[in-house]
């Protein structure tokens, strides 16, 4: 099984294409989060139709899993507490989103929100834990932020650690957390594209702009994770369960 991995295009249609154009050659596409950009493009209204369509482009041509980021938030959900309702919308059988897991050749994904208060992250909990029960031989998680002590959360001169996220993964040991949010991460000094917490793996691809997003394409039978950021190009074997 082949992913497919980038994350916080903001709005950016020519990556948005050139990901439609790579899409069929992968099994699983995976877009964690930031996918509308807040300040200085289009009205959020607009860009919500236009990303809607294109996610919708890209599950007809592999499975999709995207969850949302900070930039993606269009109201109070049913806590009361900010959420992204448009992205819910779209969900189906090709397109997973918030709060939802699929099994795909005995691996679970795991699609979590971007949560906003207490409550919000609240069900993000009982989603892993929901998610946990008899979880078969591989686990993958798609989380926005990437978790505390991590090279994946340095933007340089400050770090944006995400605590709960740790100790999630430090409770259930997920095989692979894929993260974005923190644009800057792979080429900061003490940052990084790719990182263990235990046995778990970490992926951040960060972000660039031009026509092809900063990538990561995760072959899982090959157990290799291969980064490609223009003019960066790195290869790492991703072994599981040691």
């Amino acid at each position: 099984m082949k992913l497919l991995c980038t994350a916080d295009l903001h709005y950016r249609l020519p990556q948005l294409d050139w990901l439609v154009e790579q899409a069929g050659d992968v099994d699983v596409v995976v877009i964690p989060g930031d996918h509308l950009q807040v300040v200085g493009a289009a009205p959020l209204e607009v860009q919500i139709v236009v990303v809607s369509k294109y996610l919708q482009r890209l599950s007809e041509r592999s499975l999709v899993l995207a969850s949302s980021g900070n930039h993606d938030l269009d109201g109070p959900g049913p806590t009361g507490e900010q959420a992204t309702e448009w992205l819910q919308g779209l969900a189906s059988e090709r397109l997973v989103v918030d709060g939802r897991s699929t099994d795909l050749d005995e691996v679970r994904f795991t699609v979590c929100p971007w949560w906003d208060g207490p409550q919000t992250r609240q069900l993000v909990e009982d989603q892993l834990a929901s998610a946990a029960i008899d979880r078969p031989s591989r686990w993958i998680w798609v989380y926005h932020s990437p978790p505390a002590d991590s090279p994946l959360c340095q933007a340089g001169s400050k770090a944006y650690p995400d605590p709960d996220l740790a100790a999630w993964i430090d409770r259930w040991q997920p095989d692979l957390v894929i993260c974005g949010h923190i644009h800057q991460a792979p080429w900061v000094d003490g940052g990084g594209w790719v990182d263990r917490r235990g046995s778990t793996w970490l992926v951040n691809a960060g972000h660039q702009p031009g026509p092809m997003p900063a990538h990561v394409v995760i072959d899982l039978e090959a157990g290799s994770a291969e980064w490609v950021a223009l003019p960066d190009r790195e290869l790492v074997a991703m072994e599981f369960g040691q």
